[in-house]
């Protein structure tokens, strides 16, 4: 099964970063790619603690993962390291069996300057789906961080 890496620079600690990878009202801000929305149903930011997220593609002409226009995946937070390290055990919710299995999704926090390079590795990629997709997503995902925590965003929670 194919693996993607996608890292960026990103002027804000690491700190501010982790912030942003556990809290769900950022990741509902920052993890969905252009030409989507996201709904985030379950999220408890812990190890082995679960999630349940949908994204709906914007035109109605894409066809989702997991049926109608939407891609929604769950899974549980396998290791939680604050300001280092969040990895991630997910997978899609579909009939198709071309897009089942577990995939892993590794995001490291590495302190650079008065920044943070951020490198994300998805491994366990389903044979359907692109690793190219997978990609220019993850680089639109990481985008949207960046913008999210240099603008200076904070968690409503403590």
């Amino acid at each position: 099964m194919p693996t993607t890496r996608v890292s960026r620079h990103v002027n804000a600690p690491p700190s501010a970063v982790y912030r942003a990878l556990t809290d769900p009202e950022a990741v509902v801000r920052w993890r969905v790619p252009e030409g989507m929305s996201g709904e985030v149903h379950e999220f408890e930011a812990r190890e082995g603690g679960h999630f349940r997220v949908s994204l709906t593609y914007d035109a109605q002409d894409e066809a989702g993962k997991s049926g109608g226009h939407t891609d929604t995946y769950h899974g549980h937070f396998a290791r939680l390291v604050p300001d280092e390290r969040v990895v991630e055990v997910l997978e899609f919710e579909t009939d198709d069996p071309a897009l089942r299995g577990a995939m892993t999704l590794t995001t490291t926090l590495v302190p650079a300057g008065s920044g943070t390079d951020v490198v994300i590795v998805h491994e366990g990629l389903p044979d359907a789906v692109s690793t190219a997709d997978n990609e220019t997503g993850t680089r639109m995902a990481l985008d949207q961080l960046a913008r999210l925590v240099e603008g200076g965003w904070r968690p409503r929670r403590p």
